[in-house]
């Protein structure tokens, strides 16, 4: 992709890649970042068992996307499992997101049988103490581990997320050994975006140009590592890589079709959406506007017809910066910090450093 050409369209396509799906808000940590403020115990509205299977068939009526299944917790729910063998039985791509600390040999088999094809499990800490505290409750990091030891013996992958602030800024490099230590096949981080109890982080939230840094070695890394690297809420990351390949010769990872040449930044109402745990439709999970309830209309319908999504399609509305980058079309800015400084979605991105050269 040459993307400092002009494009041929300023309209992005709209295939259905990926959904994250808030199958539950409860959960048995505390985190400190978390974008929904999850807490233990009933949310009143969550879909019942048939409601979620014939939302998996609304999912199909639009695409075949991969289906993140995440909470809060996922394993709070004790049909987790019927939900992932039913999605896989209906031929999606079934994925799940935990903290890991409810996972036991039994479950890991289990989640094997559903045919759940990755699972991530978070560690933001290179030890227990730090992890813990962002974690929120002692004993996380070390059920943590015994869940991935779970998934190993059962013989499913997983990879390990991790969410960078300044208190695990210097840890990111033990972290990234520590995941390939534990056999991961990917690790991602996520830079952190101001949403739920994240908004009470700003003193742990780094700055642009140590964000760039940040990217910057995750790509260098990412030239060497074994593992399936990708930096997530960091649509930045992609001008690098496309900066980094302009006139150079193509890396293996690259000849072998590489994750990053094949996606872009911000995702966000163009190949991926967010389902809440009361049927809201949202661009992203961090970026909270309404597109579209599922108890008033169909997946499919706010799918292709959300104004916001359409806005989102359109690099023709973007504002600022984002609207005159060079780099638009691979990277898009992160919308959620944008609507979070602004309340524009569609105004530039607050922790780019970039100039744009037209």
């Amino acid at each position: 992709m040459d993307v400092l050409r002009k494009p041929a369209t300023l309209t992005l396509p709209h295939d259905l890649r990926m959904v994250a799906w808030e199958i539950t808000r409860s959960c048995n940590l505390d985190c400190v970042h978390c974008r929904a403020a999850a807490r233990y115990g009933a949310y009143e509205g969550e879909f019942s068992t048939d409601r979620c299977l014939a939302l998996l068939d609304e999912i199909i009526e639009t695409g075949d996307p991969v289906v993140i299944l995440t909470g809060g917790e996922p394993y709070l729910r004790d049909d987790i499992l019927l939900i992932a063998e039913e999605g896989t039985r209906r031929g999606l791509r079934m994925v799940l997101a935990t903290n890991g600390t409810l996972v036991t040999n039994e479950i890991a088999e289990k989640t094997r049988e559903a045919g759940i094809k990755r699972v991530s499990i978070s560690i933001d800490g290179a030890d227990a103490e730090s992890h813990d505290a962002f974690r929120g409750v002692p004993g996380a990091y070390e059920g943590s581990l015994r869940g991935i030891e779970a998934y190993r013996r059962a013989g499913v992958e997983f990879q390990i997320n991790t969410t960078v602030t300044k208190q695990n800024r210097d840890q990111l490099e033990e972290i990234m050994i520590l995941a390939e230590d534990l056999g991961a096949a990917g690790h991602h981080i996520f830079l952190l975006v101001p949403t739920g109890r994240a908004r009470d982080m700003t003193h742990r939230a780094i700055g642009a140009e140590e964000y760039e840094e940040i990217l910057a070695w995750f790509h260098e890394r990412d030239r060497s590592c074994s593992m399936q690297l990708k930096a997530t809420c960091a649509p930045q990351y992609y001008r690098i890589y496309h900066r980094n390949r302009e006139g150079k010769r193509p890396s293996k990872r690259d000849e072998r079709g590489g994750l990053h040449a094949m996606t872009r930044g911000c995702m966000g109402g163009s190949s991926f959406c967010f389902i809440s745990h009361r049927g809201r439709i949202q661009p992203c999970g961090f970026l909270e506007i309404d597109c579209g309830n599922l108890e008033e209309q169909r997946f499919g319908n706010i799918w292709e017809n959300s104004k916001v999504f359409h806005d989102l399609r359109n690099l023709k509305l973007y504002e600022g910066k984002c609207g005159r980058c060079e780099f638009l079309r691979v990277c898009g800015g992160c919308r959620a910090r944008a609507y979070e400084e602004t309340g524009n979605y569609l105004a530039e991105e607050p922790l780019c450093p970039w100039e744009p050269r037209r």
